[in-house]
């Protein structure tokens, strides 16, 4: 039983999205019909489908840093000084102005964490 084993590139392959946007049956279907050197295929989890398609093809997956960081953990800082402040205050309609203030610090954080 000789198979032989044909050298493909990542471009051959003809991928239409990203590996990890795929489903775990089209991960496994691309390497049972066009990875065959990867074993095991039906029994790995997406995870590991995706890893054994990278490792493959040699591709390293870096670490993205966001470059809204710093922005980030100052306004993270505001955050719990106001909430300290907002706990001390007596005044209804003033800790209403800071929970509506920290809530608008909060969504900025988020979309500044998507925006990478």
């Amino acid at each position: 039983m000789s198979e032989e084993v044909k050298e493909i590139s990542f471009d051959e392959l003809g991928l239409t999205k990203p590996l990890e946007k795929m489903t775990t049956k089209e991960l496994r279907a691309l390497i049972i019909d066009k990875l065959t050197m990867i074993t095991g295929a039906s029994g790995m989890d997406k995870d590991a489908l995706v890893q054994a398609i990278k490792d493959v093809f040699g591709i390293v997956e870096e670490e993205q840093v966001s470059p809204y960081k710093k922005q980030i953990a100052e306004i993270k800082k505001q955050i719990r000084e106001m909430r300290v402040e907002k706990e001390a205050m007596t005044d209804r309609s003033k800790r209403e102005y800071l929970r509506r203030k920290i809530n608008k610090l909060k969504k900025r954080t988020r979309q500044l964490a998507r925006a990478v």
